[in-house]
């Protein structure tokens, strides 16, 4: 039987460090790096804490490790309490009225970096010098990674599947276009069929990229066949290879600024709008900055008991400013 014993002792929230830690990365090793402390140091922690509550919290092989049940309830229990430890002082301080230190880290994928984050991050920046912003540029599976390992605060960027243990807030919303040459026989037309696309070929993000696989299902659902001109990523490269007459694409109007030489035709007939928002770690302690900058994407965010309609990306930003790219 678990016994949860003395709360109080001293060491307890130590333990209770080093076990999440653990749980986090899969690795004694890999907390220990993270603590910066010895492998032996944190491997007597988490047995301490084992001892104390009678019970075993981890199935070793090895240098591997996995939570067993009683270590997923304690890993549920307990994250949010060390996340709040480890941010008291910055909590604290922002509970005064003031957020003028501390990191804010946040992953998120290209399209997001160039065409969403800039102003957001210089209005944060206006308003929170003192806050040391790190940006990590990744793919939706490697910003997951992060989130559960803690090593960022949130994610932005699209999603299509929402993980249990993730929850999304769509904020933003585009429109999906293709775009070709401005000289492309396409290009003269109003609207646009998966038929009078179907002659072109086609650049196309990298086939592991959700947006790849949406684009292929929409031809398969609608028994249209295509070809495939070029696979490369990122849409400021796809649209300089259109500019260039390498091929048409179908994107999101993310990346549209309004100065690019292409024909731009809507597709949202055949191709469903695509949703931009923060992605956050179920039961995840937010830091003072953390919050500030969610709200700073939408005011109402912390205020909203459901998930938060979306907005139109290009009402906030003029010219239509992980899984996606």
């Amino acid at each position: 039987m678990v016994n949860l014993g003395n709360t109080q002792k001293p060491n307890q929230i130590k333990q209770l460090r080093a076990f999440c830690r653990a749980a986090q990365n899969g690795s004694i090793s890999k907390a220990a790096e993270r603590l910066q402390l010895s492998q032996p140091s944190v491997s007597l922690q988490i047995q301490s804490l084992e001892k104390e509550l009678d019970t075993v919290l981890f199935e070793r092989a090895g240098p591997k490790i996995r939570l067993t049940p009683a270590g997923e309830l304690l890993l549920e229990m307990a994250l949010p309490l060390v996340e709040g430890v480890e941010k008291l002082s910055e909590s604290f301080a922002a509970r005064l009225g003031s957020v003028n230190s501390g990191t804010l880290s946040i992953a998120s994928g290209e399209a997001t970096l160039l065409y969403i984050l800039p102003e957001l991050i210089k209005e944060f920046s206006t308003k929170f010098p003192q806050v040391d912003v790190r940006l990590h540029n990744v793919t939706g599976r490697d910003g997951m990674k992060l989130m559960r390992e803690d090593e960022v605060d949130f994610a932005v960027g699209s999603m299509l599947d929402e993980p249990d243990d993730m929850v999304y807030h769509p904020i933003y919303d585009f429109t999906p276009a293709l775009i070709t040459s401005t000289d492309h026989p396409l290009a003269s037309l109003k609207t646009v069929t998966l038929d009078d696309i179907s002659p072109y070929g086609l650049i196309v993000p990298p086939r592991y990229l959700s947006t790849f696989n949406v684009i292929d299902l929409v031809f398969q659902q609608h028994n249209v066949p295509y070809s495939v001109a070029l696979e490369v990523g990122g849409w400021e490269v796809i649209k300089r290879y259109v500019e260039m007459g390498a091929g048409v694409s179908i994107v999101t109007d993310i990346c549209l600024r309004g100065n690019e030489n292409l024909a731009v035709i809507p597709m949202d007939m055949y191709f469903p709008a695509r949703s931009y928002g923060a992605v956050i770690r179920r039961g995840k302690f937010l830091s003072p900055q953390a919050k500030c900058f969610l709200e700073l994407m939408d005011s109402e965010f912390f205020s909203k008991q459901t998930v938060p309609p979306q907005r139109r990306g290009n009402d906030k930003h003029p010219g239509s400013l992980i899984t996606s790219l």
